[in-house]
This record gives C-alpha cells, sequence and structure tokens, in this order.
C-alpha cells in the first residue's frame, strides 16, 4: 500500500489498515511516497509492488489509469489555505507572496498548480512557489519565512490541527466556492463552523468556507478479491464514524468519483462480504473458495455426462431385449413356414433356451416391464408352437 509521508493522516489510517488484515494473516506492507501523485504512479506500475492506496479525487481518471478501480469514497480532504500576516480575501491577494504548495508527487502540489492557475497565478513571476513538505511548511509559515502554505488533507491531519490553532496564522475562506464547484465535479463545498479547532480562543474566528475533494480507496483490478472484500471490512470499520464533515454512516461510500467502482465493493456495499468470510475464519474461507473454483469447470463438464451418461446405459440395454424379440420374431417367421420340416420340439427346445437366456438378463428397473412382456410373447409362440 502507497501511503503520504509520515505525519499525514493518510499514513495514520493505512496503518489501521494494515492491523486489520493483519488479523487476517495478512501482511500489509507500506509503501511511504511524496503523496497521492507518486502513489497513483506506483499503482499504475505493474512492476512496482504496490496494489493499493488513497486517492483523493481530481488526480487521475478511468482513461489515464484503466487498471485501477475504486472501493469507495472514505473522507474529505479539503484545500487548506493558511496565510501570516494578512487575511487572504481576494486570490489577488496571492501575488508576490512566498507560497508553499508541498513537493513534487504530493496532491496539495498538483491541485494547488491548477487552481493557482485558474485565477492566473501560476508562475514566478505571479508568486514564489515553494516545495517544502508539510512539516517543514507549517514551520517556515509560522516562523514568518514564507507567506502562505497550501494543503490537501483531512481535517484529522496534526500539522492542520497545529495552524488551525496557531493565532499567527489564518486560514482562508475559499470565495466563489460554487463556480469552482461547478467547473471540477469531484469538488465539495464544505463550511468550517467557527471555534470548532479551539472553542477557548475561537479558533477559527469565523465560517470558513472550504472546497475539498472525496479520497477514494483504489485498488489495481487484479487485486484478489478476498483481500479487496477485506480492504473494505476494514475501510467500514475505520471511516464509518462521525465527524466535523460527516455524518455517522456516511462513509465508506459507493461512489465513483474519478474511476468505476469495483464489481466486489458494489456487491458488498449491496449485500456485505460473501458467507464465506463471514461466517469462517479467513484462512479457510479462501481454501474453500479455491476449491470450489477448481470443481465448478469439473462440474460443468460432468454435468452433461451425469445427465447422458444413464440415457446411454438404458438404450444400450434395451438393445439387449430388442435383440432377444428380433431372434423370437425368426422363431415365429420358422413355426409359420412349418412345411420345411421343422418339429414341435425343435421349437419349444429353442423357445426355452430363449427364454432362459432372458431369465438371466440384468435390465435396470425401468426396462423390467419389458422383460416381462417378452416372456409372455415367448409363451404365446410356445402356445403356437405346441397346436402345431
Amino acid at each position: 500500500m502507497a501511503i503520504d509521508p509520515e505525519g499525514s493522516f493518510n499514513a495514520e489510517i493505512a496503518q489501521q489498515y494494515r492491523e486489520h488484515l493483519a488479523r487476517s494473516g495478512i501482511e500489509l506492507k507500506l509503501v511511504p511516497t511524496a503523496g497521492a501523485v507518486e502513489s497513483l504512479s506506483l499503482l499504475n506500475n505493474s512492476n512496482s509492488g504496490v496494489s493499493i492506496a488513497i486517492i483523493p479525487g481530481g488526480i487521475t481518471t478511468q482513461e489515464e489509469s484503466p487498471r485501477l478501480i475504486s472501493l469507495g469514497a472514505l473522507f474529505y480532504e479539503p484545500i487548506w489555505m493558511f496565510s501570516r500576516g494578512q487575511v487572504l480575501e481576494k486570490h489577488e491577494h496571492l501575488r508576490s507572496l512566498r507560497i508553499s504548495i508541498g513537493p513534487e508527487g504530493s496532491a496539495s502540489r498538483a491541485q494547488s498548480l491548477e487552481f493557482l492557475a485558474r485565477v492566473g497565478i501560476f508562475d514566478q513571476k505571479s508568486a514564489t512557489i515553494l516545495n517544502f513538505p508539510p512539516q517543514e511548511s507549517a514551520q517556515k509559515l509560522m516562523a514568518g519565512e514564507t507567506d502562505v502554505a497550501i494543503y490537501v488533507d483531512s481535517w484529522e491531519t496534526p500539522v492542520v490541527q497545529q495552524l488551525l490553532k496557531s493565532p499567527e496564522v489564518n486560514l482562508a475562506s475559499m470565495r466563489r466556492a460554487d463556480a469552482f464547484v461547478a467547473l471540477y465535479p469531484y469538488l465539495n463545498k464544505l463550511v468550517l463552523p467557527a471555534g470548532v479547532a479551539d472553542l477557548a480562543e475561537n479558533r477559527p474566528p469565523a465560517d470558513v468556507t472550504l472546497l475539498a475533494s472525496k479520497a477514494s480507496l483504489v485498488v489495481r483490478d487484479d487485486l484478489h478479491p478476498a483481500i479487496q472484500y477485506l480492504l473494505l471490512e476494514a475501510a467500514s470499520q475505520i471511516h464509518s464514524g462521525p465527524g466535523i464533515f460527516r455524518a455517522s454512516g456516511q462513509f465508506p461510500a459507493p461512489e465513483s468519483i474519478d474511476l468505476p467502482l469495483g464489481a466486489h465493493a458494489v456487491q458488498y456495499y449491496k449485500t456485505g462480504s460473501p458467507f464465506l468470510q463471514r461466517n469462517l475464519p479467513f484462512w479457510l474461507a479462501i481454501l474453500i473458495q479455491q476449491i470450489l473454483v477448481l470443481l465448478i469447470p469439473v462440474a460443468g463438464v460432468l454435468y452433461p455426462l451425469f445427465r447422458v451418461v444413464p440415457k446411454t446405459f438404458v438404450w444400450f440395454q434395451r438393445r439387449r431385449v430388442y435383440k432377444v424379440y428380433s431372434e423370437l420374431k425368426l422363431l415365429e417367421e420358422e413355426l409359420a413356414a412349418a412345411g420345411r420340416g421343422k418339429t414341435a420340439n425343435d421349437f419349444i427346445n429353442r423357445l426355452d433356451q430363449l427364454e432362459d437366456h432372458v431369465s438371466h438378463l440384468w435390465v435396470p428397473p425401468s426396462l423390467r416391464p419389458e422383460i416381462y412382456d417378452l416372456r409372455s410373447h415367448i409363451d404365446l409362440v410356445r402356445v403356437e408352437a405346441q397346436r402345431n
């Protein structure tokens, strides 16, 4: 699993996924990256060994990542724009400032560049763009070495909490938020209530309008279905509680934001985990599933045989009965041609032999009435021979 740098909410959550999978005997290896963009690059590389990551909306598309699927939305990741020394009331106020937007490979940098370009701030002439990692960016902002720090991360992120409570730092409210939501459908408009970070100090001092994407649990489409179900169960336990921006049970949600929802995720949100995984230890459930997978093709071959073989067997047994009927028919024809010099005793002896053969003839129960009919017909021919 690719994770954001240490200290991020993403990295903290990944540890909880690791613990959940460990209870089922699965070792989840965590691979630190610079952020969601680098994590996405590893996911798209089939040779990287990375199969799982938490990716915010707006980082990729189905066309760019055709081998990736979503297991659902997990939580909001707002765009936090902190400033020192001034209140950013307009986007124009960003011009000529020193803005830290995160390192290469991070979602913060990717989305910051996109939105700064949208409002006409996109190069070093308009502002000084800096690439400090989250914690260093916060330290430099509070020390006055930078003017603005932008983050894309969850409310629970330690650096976000630190800056929200800092009296020297202001959180910018996103103007024209509705316009951004209309232009970027993966964005959501949120309101951070006044005082929610620190009621005693009233931080923030007023309601703040934020833009936020939803982070999704993204996996490669070749990840084993049983692991996908384990991840979905973990997500249900980790993300289902209430929070600042979410109601209880709101997440994980079966939402397809940038990538299609996987088939196993669709089934999970409808009916939960498969019966075997719900009622058996993980290893036993997987063993039985593998056996069933092997048996299904065999059953597909054997089922037609089980239907054809009994019918074929009955057909061959009926042929044996009909063969005796053919011999009886020949005797009848010979008896009718009595002028050939055959005596009645000859016919009766041959009929006795034929009846003895029939009495030792084994047939399935379904053909026994035909055997009784055959013996009756032999008796009729015997009576005719005795008359002659």
